[in-house]
């Protein structure tokens, strides 16, 4: 699979408090590769929905789409979050515990939908889906964890437009 990313499988290496081992590096004696995973990269769109966020994951890749959306069905129904990275250091993790959220399988990934039907908690998602939106179209990276195991990685399709703009100039 050649659209994959490598990620620290203790706290999949993104600094998560209480989530796994320390963010900083692999401890001594562990040998190369022990406590790693690949998952799949995909590219990242997130807009507000009623009383939520809409997560789309997808990609081109059909072992990268077909492993995003076995781990999303065997780990349906449990805690929802993202981790947004930039240069390999968390700098935001939204925890979805405030909505139920959904995954369905897409032709190219996978839409989560997190919703409430408390208005609080609504506007709370949707914060977190505006803070998700700003720091994707940035160049951040977001890392989609259920049940606090990765299941996909990547950046979204403004982000990438824009780096191709800045770098032909």
């Amino acid at each position: 699979m050649s659209s994959a990313m490598m990620l620290e499988r203790t706290g999949a290496g993104l600094g998560i408090p209480g989530v796994g081992g320390s963010p900083v590096g692999t401890p001594a004696g562990l040998s190369a590769g022990a406590g790693w995973t690949m998952v799949p990269r995909c590219t990242f769109k997130v807009e507000r929905c009623q009383g939520g966020l809409k997560l789309t994951c997808s990609t081109d890749d059909k072992l990268a789409c077909s492993m995003v959306q076995n781990l999303c069905t065997m780990l349906a129904g449990g805690m929802c979050s993202c981790c947004v990275m930039l240069n390999g250091l968390t700098v935001c993790t939204c925890n979805l515990t405030m909505g139920l959220c959904r995954c369905e399988l897409t032709d190219s990934g996978v839409c989560l939908t997190c919703t409430s039907g408390d208005q609080q908690c609504g506007e709370m998602i949707q914060a977190c889906c505006d803070c998700l939106t700003k720091m994707l179209d940035a160049g951040c990276t977001c890392c989609l964890l259920l049940n606090s195991t990765p299941v996909c990685c990547g950046g979204s399709e403004t982000s990438k437009a824009g780096a191709k703009t800045k770098g032909g100039r």
